[in-house]
């Protein structure tokens, strides 16, 4: 994977992606090894052998801390060894998120409270840990991911919906208590986009025909698109863009 916008200010920039080393984020963690960046990458799953790939394929390493972020002291320290090893994290992605299906009947309190653990609770106190070492660096970007699913009311996952919503709220006030600090916050909000999870799971020739019948740009989303989406709110290209959502999803959500 290679893209063809070069932000120059990232090269040498501690970056920490939770959920970095699939998915999408794997995509993310590339994209910042590309532009020179040093990684640090957190999740549950052992992502040695994609830091392998990256290693063999850039001659870079990233970090991998094993990690789940439901547990925040693990997550706190886990930033931590990422500060320590690559210096001050000024650039979070908040990337980690589980979009299991459910109905509101099926819904328990010990469900719902794992669902806002993983797709909200992490995202904050991932925001509060990185703060105090930003604001020493002379500032950074927090880059929170939500989805599209939460503006177009989707049915099917209610409490996933409800985090993003959350994800949003939260961003708002972020960026408004951080900036004094030249700290930015601002969400993403990927559409569909056809990872190998997707693919197998929910990506049937009729829901892709749908989905596509939706958006203005009839092409489907790659990994890619969200890379480039996130390196721009990353860098210093985007030094004035803050408490904002960046929706990448071929014109599905059409806001203003």
């Amino acid at each position: 994977m290679s893209g063809d916008t070069t932000f120059h200010d990232l090269k040498g920039v501690s970056v920490f992606i939770t959920g970095g080393g699939s998915g999408i984020g794997a995509a993310l963690s590339e994209g910042f090894i590309e532009q020179g960046a040093r990684v640090a990458l957190v999740q549950r799953s052992d992502a040695s052998q994609f830091c392998d790939e990256m290693e063999a394929r850039h001659g870079v390493r990233p970090l991998f801390i094993p990690c789940d972020i439901t547990d925040i002291p693990a997550l706190k320290d886990a930033m931590d060894q990422a500060a320590k090893a690559h210096g001050p994290v000024t650039v979070l992605v908040n990337n980690a998120a589980n979009d299991q299906r459910h109905t509101t009947e099926e819904v328990t309190e010990e469900f719902w409270d794992w669902m806002q653990a993983i797709n909200l609770k992490a995202y904050f106190f991932a925001c509060q840990a990185a703060a105090a070492g930003m604001r020493a660096a002379g500032g950074g970007s927090i880059i929170n991911f939500t989805s599209i699913s939460y503006m177009m009311g989707n049915t099917g996952y209610p409490a996933y919906t409800t985090a993003n919503s959350g994800i949003n709220g939260m961003t708002r006030s972020l960026a408004r208590e951080f900036g004094s600090d030249r700290v930015r916050v601002n969400a993403l909000a990927p559409g569909w986009v056809l990872t190998d999870k997707q693919k197998d799971k929910w990506a049937t020739p009729e829901a892709l025909a749908a989905h596509m019948e939706r958006q203005c740009l009839k092409q489907h989303l790659e990994p890619r698109d969200i890379v480039d989406a996130t390196l721009f709110l990353a860098s210093a290209a985007s030094r004035m863009v803050t408490g904002q959502v960046l929706v990448v999803d071929g014109g599905v959500a059409v806001t203003g």
